[in-house]
């Protein structure tokens, strides 16, 4: 079986595949000071609380945007799984044509989730991945990454808030019944959640333009649930798109595909 894994600034997320078919997947906290050992015990304890061993595990990709933790990963993958690792960057096949100016700044994260979305949803399409940043990427009608935006993300829009004002308070990142607020809290909520919405919106019809006037929206990360429960541009909510986009990156540079 296949495991992919997906390092981001502040979650990893994890699947263990058997062909294309999801057996598992898992999210916990990113670590940057962790050692490879710290890693097998963690991802053992995540296996046994589904019933799974370790030994099935014949193939493991990885996409990082923690560079500090990827000799670690490396590590842990050939002690333990006994693999050697496809660490997605330059070098490693994707079928996907980058249009950026310089390739190699694109994150691994935005070309999985380039091509996992161009397979499931063909193209044009917009992605939008909330994470500790919130990236937009867009992918022309013949599967080429052409390029996005980035933007900080609600959680770090909010630290930001709390961190520079004296008298303003975190609130839980919700979205209030009125855009506006009767008080402290509700308008700090209406600004973050509201307002992120009215990004979104406001990101997608111009970058939707800039594709011809058409194109389909699908979001994934942490917060892709709320902000797409909140606003009719998003088609659809997709959270493994990343670890989808992964899997089909490790058949292209296995010889046995994902088993």
């Amino acid at each position: 079986m296949l495991l992919a894994v997906d390092v981001g600034n502040t979650n990893v997320t994890i699947a263990l595949f058997d062909g294309d078919r999801l057996v598992a997947d898992w999210r916990v906290t990113s670590y940057r000071e962790r050692t490879a050992d710290e890693m097998a015990v963690e991802l053992r304890d995540l296996f046994e609380l589904r019933g799974i061993e370790l030994a099935v595990v014949s193939g493991v990709v990885i996409a990082s945007v923690v560079p500090t933790i990827n000799p670690a990963l490396v590590e842990a993958s050939r002690r333990y799984l006994k693999c050697e690792p496809v660490m997605v960057g330059p070098g490693v096949k994707t079928s996907v044509k980058v249009r950026y100016e310089n390739p190699r700044d694109v994150g691994a994260d935005r070309i999985a989730n380039a091509l996992a979305a161009y397979t499931k949803y063909g193209g044009p399409i917009v992605v939008i991945d909330f994470g500790t940043a919130v990236t937009y990427d867009a992918i022309n009608a013949g599967g080429d990454y052409l390029g996005g935006a980035i933007s900080p993300g609600i959680e770090i829009s909010l630290d930001a808030l709390i961190s520079h004002t004296a008298m303003l308070r975190r609130v839980e990142p919700i979205a209030p019944d009125s855009v506006i607020g009767r008080n402290t809290i509700t308008a700090i909520q209406s600004g973050l959640v509201w307002g992120f919405v009215a990004q979104v919106e406001g990101m997608v019809k111009r970058m939707v333009d800039e594709l011809g006037g058409s194109a389909r929206v699908v979001a994934t990360g942490g917060q892709a649930a709320l902000v797409a429960g909140l606003t009719h541009v998003i088609e659809a909510t997709d959270p493994l798109l990343t670890l989808e986009g992964l899997r089909l990156i490790y058949a292209q540079n296995s010889d046995e595909g994902a088993r």
